[in-house]
């Protein structure tokens, strides 16, 4: 496995020239900034709550109860977050061997096939998050630890994300269908 990147933006670009964004890509574009950028602070901070944790632990001999926890949202938070930016640069980790023996325009119909595929998952898994984030709100959940924060916090982040991803590959989806009708 390596990372698919590199194959992806060839295949789609050899499949179409790239194109300006348009619609809703423009404004997902600018989400997917700044999302990136809060997930990036969202990891630092993470790791330094985590490293915050050990050295109260083993050097200053006193314990914290919601370090893991803290740190869990943040990472949790981070990745489903971050996953429609992912998504968008088509930075996903993929099988290059099964591209490499293929022609251009399978590759292209392979993407569109993983695509809908993806896009069927993450949209049942986004309808899931919102059930789930419904349930932890209406219903108080909360972890079982000392801390006990609310669970609405990560489900929010979670539900967001999906979301985001989801349209993501939505207009992903309809690109390709776009330019594969568009007459030539």
């Amino acid at each position: 496995m390596a990372h698919g990147l590199d194959d992806a933006v060839a295949t789609v670009s050899a499949a179409a020239p790239p194109e300006k964004p348009v619609g809703l890509e423009r404004l997902i574009a600018p989400v997917n900034h700044v999302v990136v950028l809060f997930s990036s602070i969202s990891l630092v901070v993470a790791s330094i709550v985590l490293t915050y944790s050990v050295v109260s632990r083993y050097f200053l001999h006193f314990s914290t109860d919601w370090q893991d926890e803290f740190s869990i949202f943040c990472i949790v938070g981070a990745v489903f977050m971050s996953s429609a930016a992912v998504q968008a640069r088509r930075g996903h980790v993929g099988i290059e061997a099964i591209a490499a023996i293929l022609s251009d325009r399978a590759n292209a119909v392979r993407l569109f096939l993983v695509d809908v595929a993806s896009l069927v998952f993450c949209g049942y898994f986004s309808w899931k998050s919102w059930i789930l984030l419904h349930e932890a709100i209406v219903e108080g959940f909360r972890t079982g630890s000392t801390w006990q924060p609310p669970l609405w916090v990560p489900y929010s982040l979670m539900t967001v994300g999906m979301v985001l991803l989801t349209a993501q590959i939505l207009l992903q989806v309809a690109d390709q269908i776009r330019r594969w009708t568009r007459p030539a």
